[in-house]
């Protein structure tokens, strides 16, 4: 991170919340900023501190921080333990590191208060003079290329059987990895996307009625029977 671009008449920042549009924002602020040969930054804010973070939201932070390592973003903004609203601190961010486009998404379960109440846009819009305001909706956002659109994510399990991984709900000395299940919408079956955290690094498997349809590189210290 930290690189220098060759042009700074641009200058981007992603915001980012928990769910799986927090990926695809990051990629769509890296397209932009290659378009334009301009740094880009992320941003995420949580009214708790980082210490309060549940294992889903430590570990949407660890992927978001991983891929900005990946992706060569600038920087990677955690504020945590944030009582001010949203705009107020995207708008001190912008200004601070003189950001000339904002990327925000939006969708009907986005969690950013503001954003449910509708005038979250209008209120950002008055705060960011001078700076494009770019709305991901979730039609462009949570499909993926087989136009899938998934729930919220809930905690889940993988437990070992036979020579497959079962999805299970049910916490147990059994299961060999926690993480979070983000089901497709319109199925009875349990099919959607698995993501865990292993060797420190997240993954993602797919998942369809039930079991792991992918390969998983398993921990060390597991035994199979």
């Amino acid at each position: 991170m930290g690189k220098v671009k060759s042009h700074m008449d641009e200058r981007i920042l992603v915001c980012v919340y928990y769910g799986p549009n927090g990926e695809r924002l990051i990629r769509r602020g890296y397209e932009l900023s290659q378009f334009t040969n301009s740094p880009f930054y992320i941003l995420t804010v949580d009214p708790l501190p980082y210490e309060e973070f549940d294992a889903e939201k430590a570990q949407y932070i660890d992927r978001w921080r991983e891929l900005a390592e990946e992706l060569g973003a600038e920087k990677f903004i955690l504020k945590d333990n944030e009582p001010r609203p949203i705009v107020k601190v995207i708008k001190e961010v912008a200004y601070e590191n003189n950001i000339t486009q904002v990327i925000i998404g939006e969708t009907p379960q986005n969690r950013w208060e503001e954003i449910t109440r509708g005038s979250f846009v209008n209120a950002l819009m008055r705060e960011l003079v001078f700076i494009d305001i770019h709305i991901v909706s979730v039609d462009r956002a949570l499909k993926t290329t087989d136009e899938a659109v998934y729930e919220k994510g809930i905690r889940g399990y993988l437990r070992k059987e036979g020579d497959r991984y079962v999805l299970t709900f049910t916490k147990s000395k059994e299961n060999v990895f926690e993480g979070v299940f983000y089901k497709e919408t319109g199925t009875d079956f349990d099919n959607g996307i698995f993501k865990y955290v292993c060797g420190g690094k997240s993954h993602q498997v797919r998942v369809e009625e039930g079991y792991v349809t992918e390969d998983i590189k398993e921990p060390s210290n597991i035994k199979v029977k």
